[in-house]
């Protein structure tokens, strides 16, 4: 388990150039510790004097900007640490929800391709343009009419407990495995039903032509992201995304293909008409349901899990030797 200080100068020098850490690392720990014996000194235990010292410098992201020379113009020093943080949240996790779920919906009403990528495209726009200006509109109030904390509900007085742990590792290992061998097993099921099976095959073959060698290769893709994980060993914003986009390259092209009639092969014993028309569309409309609550359910524990451990690894800071913790 790292120091309150390591923590402390890992927060700060993650949001300060790469060609500046050297320097202000050395700085910065000795400022500490020479506050830090004035108060042993004065009498205090030195857990206490460590926390009185943290405490009193306050938020590292905001000491980063100060080293950093950033001056917060539109927003004060006041709110912009929260308005940083509540911003990067809603375009990393909210924004991939928002645009999957106008992806299903224009599936469902017109499956066309075209007019699903625009809108997926448009989407991203529009509501990553929205979500942008109206955070930023709403603090900018807040900053303008001298409204605090106290009065707003927000969470902007730093404390300690707002520092990141930096555990070893955060991913779960039975989840990077799960996701290792299920892309496997998938693309195994998927070349044995239409080339090992004497019998009619259960998944449209004409698909062979692309989909299903480029479902192939998002499950590679997909395994592959869990080995990334894996070895990168802890959730951030940079996880979120590569996640929410994996995700994607195979949940869109999946429902796609299945509110197109593509998925399933219209030979395979006619097992959807057995109960007329009504049970292929429901079972159809069932599984693009299933696998889009699947895609945004993982999208959103990814997210929650990198804001949980919110620059949870210290980045290799030039002069300070390697921060990366061994497990």
């Amino acid at each position: 388990m790292t120091s309150l200080i390591d923590r402390y100068v890992y927060t700060a020098l993650r949001h300060i150039p790469e060609q500046q850490r050297g320097d202000i690392d050395r700085e910065l720990r000795a400022s500490i510790e020479d506050a830090v014996d004035a108060r042993v000194e004065a009498g205090e235990e030195r857990e206490t004097a460590v926390e009185g010292t943290l405490t009193e410098l306050g938020d590292p992201e905001r000491l980063a900007d100060q080293y950093s020379g950033r001056t917060n113009v539109l927003i004060g020093p006041e709110f912009y640490p929260a308005w940083r943080r509540l911003l990067t949240l809603m375009l990393a996790a909210v924004l991939p929800i928002v645009v999957i779920i106008g992806v299903v919906v224009q599936l469902i009403e017109d499956p066309d391709i075209g007019k699903v990528i625009g809108g997926a495209v448009t989407a991203i726009l529009n509501v990553g343009i929205q979500m942008a200006f109206w955070t930023t509109a709403v603090f900018v109030v807040l900053e303008r009419t001298g409204a605090g904390p106290g009065r707003t509900g927000l969470k902007l007085n730093w404390t300690l407990k707002d520092l990141p742990r930096y555990e070893p590792s955060s991913v779960p290992k039975t989840e990077v495995a799960a996701g290792v061998v299920w892309p496997i097993l998938l693309t195994a099921a998927l070349i044995w039903q239409h080339f090992g099976l004497n019998e009619v095959p259960v998944l449209n073959p004409a698909n062979w032509s692309f989909w299903w060698p480029y479902m192939i290769v998002a499950l590679v893709i997909g395994a592959g992201y869990q080995i990334w994980l894996f070895r990168r060993r802890s959730y951030d914003r940079t996880v979120t995304v590569v996640n929410a986009v994996q995700q994607l390259l195979f949940a869109v092209p999946l429902i796609w293909l299945l509110a197109t009639d593509r998925f399933f092969n219209p030979e395979f014993h006619n097992f959807a008409d057995l109960g007329g028309g009504d049970v292929k569309h429901w079972f159809t409309v069932s599984v693009i349901v299933v696998v889009a609550l699947g895609t945004i359910y993982d999208m959103i524990k990814v997210a929650v899990r990198g804001e949980q451990s919110r620059r949870s690894l210290p980045s290799k800071v030039p002069g300070t030797g390697n921060y990366n913790f061994g497990s």
